[in-house]
């Protein structure tokens, strides 16, 4: 379609021409703030030392060739010219392209946020760290931690029962078995066992030697 109309006007004296574009009214808005610049003007520069190519691409027929890692080429490549001009659309800066950047500005310029009057009540969410549910089961957790806690004696038997059944324990399994909190039962397994830190018994827990045959130790001594 007609975009709009390029006028180029050549000055004696080896002077360069003047390029002007011109947009076509139809494709303008109305809107003020929404209008563009009627008139452009080119401003042409040499392209330097870069070297720029206009290049096609075109379909191949059925008997397409291939790369030497055997894939079908689908569309061929055609250099059309060399670019040795660059041009540059900038605006007339007229009034009407003032104005348009005025309203730009002022539009810019408007705070993002602005104070609004409430006619009623509006329910409001703050965030929190922790919600009542979560410090509640916590709380919970703690005062069972605190209750579960048994006799010292009794968690040492319940050990000593279990180390006869076997020999090596990782403290999951300890603490499945006493029923404990992890740290209550530890402070007592550091006083009667060993924590193997090797293989092929490593992180498990075994009686230290003095407790290993405590049974017999007690018959002999009554």
């Amino acid at each position: 379609m007609d975009v709009g109309k390029l006028r180029i006007t050549k000055h004696p004296g080896g002077k360069k021409p003047e390029i002007v574009f011109t947009l076509k009214d139809e494709l303008n808005s109305t809107k003020p703030n929404e209008a563009c610049p009627k008139e452009h003007k080119f401003v042409v520069s040499p392209i330097g030392h870069q070297s720029l190519t206009v290049v096609s691409h075109a379909p191949m027929d059925s008997a397409a060739s291939k790369t030497s890692h055997g894939e079908a080429i689908t569309e061929k490549m055609q250099v059309e010219g060399k670019v040795k001009q660059r041009a540059e659309c900038r605006p007339h800066a007229d009034a009407n392209y003032m104005k348009l950047k005025r309203i730009q500005f002022v539009e810019a310029s408007k705070p993002t946020r602005v104070v609004q009057q409430l006619q009623g009540v509006v329910q409001t969410y703050k965030p929190v760290s922790n919600h009542e549910n979560n410090i509640k089961w916590d709380k919970e957790k703690k005062e069972q931690g605190k209750k579960s806690r048994a006799d010292k004696d009794q968690v040492m038997d319940m050990l000593f029962s279990a180390f006869e059944k076997h020999q090596y324990y990782n403290i999951k399994d300890l603490v499945r078995t006493t029923n404990q909190p992890v740290t209550y039962l530890k402070e007592i397994l550091k006083e009667i066992c060993v924590y193997n830190i090797k293989a092929p018994h490593r992180n498990m827990w075994e009686l230290k030697p003095e407790y290993r045959h405590y049974k017999e130790d007690k018959e002999k001594d009554s």
